[in-house]
């Protein structure tokens, strides 16, 4: 629909209007209406299109700003959020050294398959248990130093034509690849934190002894409408390194 032409919102009794708008927005974006890194249209137009008041567009728009999904620009406009290299390291990437230094990881694809969820994984990312997945291992490197080891599950159904061509010769950040190649766009993650020891696999990978403490965190990375799009199990040494999530500065 273009920017022009006015859109008669309804909703059904009892939901805001504003959330109706804000849905609309990330429609129009996940449509490719408005790219990543483009800007929307101005609040004023953005009213003429919904027919709806300045006051109902700003909630909804102050909404998806807060949740990163737009990013407001002082004097230049709103922009929808693209997924670049600083970006995932300060939003996404949750390993810093014990004295606060925090760099972009080296990454070195380990393992690369087509598998099947199991239930586990179909429970996390809302597929039919034994669904297609892809299912790849990184390991990434600090300072010179394996650190992390991601494994890595995504529904096939998202990532069509993924190979391991693909994913290893990639010029950017696997959420950058997520969202230029499949149009597949990660709003936010969610996280859980577990202490393991480290079995034989692992312990190579990251130079440890078998049984040595490691932080595991399982992440589901959600899109629109909190569709989960990936499944991350990442495994961390410790000795050095630590887990820390800062919030992001306002832009």
């Amino acid at each position: 629909m273009g920017v022009g032409m006015k859109s008669i919102i309804q909703v059904s009794p009892g939901v805001p209007l504003y959330r109706e708008v804000k849905r609309r927005i990330t429609e129009s974006v996940r449509h490719g209406e408005w790219p990543p890194g483009g800007a929307i249209p101005s609040e004023s137009k953005l009213c003429e299109r919904f027919g709806v008041s300045m006051g109902t567009i700003r909630k909804a728009v102050d909404e998806l700003s807060a949740e990163g999904f737009l990013i407001r620009q002082q004097g230049r406009g709103t922009f929808v959020a693209s997924h670049n290299q600083d970006r995932y390291l300060f939003a996404f990437f949750h390993v810093a050294r014990q004295d606060g230094y925090k760099e972009y990881p080296k990454v070195d694809l380990v393992e690369f398959e087509k598998t099947r969820g199991d239930t586990t994984a179909a429970a996390m990312l809302r597929t039919e248990p034994g669904a297609r997945m892809v299912r790849f291992v990184n390991k990434l490197e600090l300072s010179g130093a394996p650190v992390v080891i991601d494994e890595i599950l995504l529904p096939e159904s998202l990532f069509p034509r993924l190979t391991e061509k693909r994913l290893r010769d990639r010029p950017a950040t696997l959420y950058q690849l997520y969202q230029e190649d499949f149009r597949v766009t990660v709003i936010r993650t969610e996280e859980r934190l577990r202490a393991i020891k480290a079995d034989a696999f692992k312990a190579r990978l990251l130079g440890m002894k078998v049984g040595e403490p490691l932080l595991q965190v399982i992440r589901v990375a959600l899109s629109f409408k909190d569709q989960p799009v990936e499944l991350r199990y990442s495994y961390v040494d410790t000795r050095r390194h630590e887990y820390y999530s800062a919030p992001m500065a306002a832009s």
